[in-house]
């Protein structure tokens, strides 16, 4: 009989951080080669996790976009949670649908231009098709004590109340078998996530609800606390920086066409690259100035670093993360097999 390789993260403290929940990440090639729909290598994984778990399918030859409209290559394609080895039927598991985006929708998402300059043969997918999920308002799976949600970038054990962040290109380093951070939120990620653009099918926030500019979480000072106290593991800085600098030099501008993030802010500022001050709205202003991102620093003077520089010295740099160390992801990481 065939095996199903999955790469799991179990449930406990790891290194002094608490995972709430087992975290599951399973390449979409493998499960192909297993001959399996992805729903079905999703119960497959889950008969061998007693334990609340969130589990996730990632297709590295596909594109989506952060929360702050940057293009990266690779994307989550299936999400799923599970619980006692079984996964709810109504809630337990949902899809990121294909997105066969026209020129005049790329007009409206801009953000999207690096994907038709950089990557025009791959899929992009970002959330599943809000239409037709049945949990509303959060792109959220359930099962229960475990909670995949915002597409699978945040997970919760239910009855713990405890949570951690991951945001997808540190899944995706991990399935490449990269390096990641592991620490705690912090105020800087907490404001920056909130810093979202106008995606019909987003992952986090769909139907276009935010323009670029604004900020979802709209909480002024307690933005910076929302997410502080939890657990992430996140990409390397390099990694985001190399995203930022592609993005920018398609001639997106933070704040018009993509999200205004303190990531992406030092980014531009470090490359002489425009941002749109007066598209940013008074209440993203007000969280950017909760964490020492105030109009005064927005105008200030950097000297212009090359991309290289920048990507060499991202862990310096750009902001964001706290208490965290640098691992290679196979020590944070447990491979298993499932039978198929």
């Amino acid at each position: 009989m065939a095996q199903l390789k999955y790469r799991m993260i179990p449930e406990g403290m790891l290194n002094g951080k608490l995972i709430p929940l087992n975290i599951v990440l399973i390449d979409y090639k493998d499960v192909k080669e297993c001959g399996l729909e992805p729903k079905e290598a999703f119960e497959a994984v889950a008969k061998t996790i007693d334990g609340p778990a969130g589990l996730n399918i990632i297709d590295l030859d596909a594109v989506t976009t952060t929360s702050d409209g940057i293009v990266v290559e690779g994307t989550i394609i299936r999400m799923a949670a599970s619980d006692r080895g079984r996964i709810n039927k109504d809630f337990g598991y949902l899809e990121m649908i294909p997105l066969n985006y026209t020129d005049e929708d790329v007009k409206r998402e801009p953000h999207l231009k690096v994907w038709r300059e950089k990557y025009p043969d791959r899929t992009l997918y970002m959330g599943p098709d809000y239409k037709k999920k049945i949990i509303p308002v959060h792109n959220v799976v359930i099962t229960g004590r475990a909670s995949n949600n915002n597409s699978a970038t945040e997970m919760m054990n239910i009855v713990t109340m405890e949570e951690i962040l991951l945001p997808i290109l540190g899944q995706l380093e991990i399935l490449r078998g990269g390096k990641v951070l592991l620490g705690y939120t912090g105020e800087v990620i907490s404001v920056g996530i909130g810093m979202v653009v106008a995606e019909e099918y987003g992952r986090i926030v769909p139907k276009r609800q935010y323009r670029c500019g604004d900020t979802a979480h709209g909480s002024g000072e307690y933005a910076k606390t929302l997410k502080k106290h939890i657990p992430i593991i996140c990409a390397e800085k390099p990694v985001l920086a190399k995203y930022i600098i592609q993005a920018l030099e398609c001639g997106l501008v933070p704040g018009r066409d993509i999200g205004g993030s303190p990531a992406v802010l030092t980014v531009a500022k470090y490359l002489h690259k425009d941002i749109d001050f007066d598209n940013i709205t008074d209440r993203a202003y007000e969280e950017l100035a909760s964490i020492g991102f105030t109009k005064e620093w927005m105008h200030s003077e950097f000297p212009l670093l090359t991309p290289e520089e920048i990507i060499a010295r991202a862990d310096e740099l750009i902001p964001g993360c706290e208490d965290y160390e640098i691992y290679d992801s196979k020590d944070l990481v447990q491979v298993k097999y499932a039978e198929c």
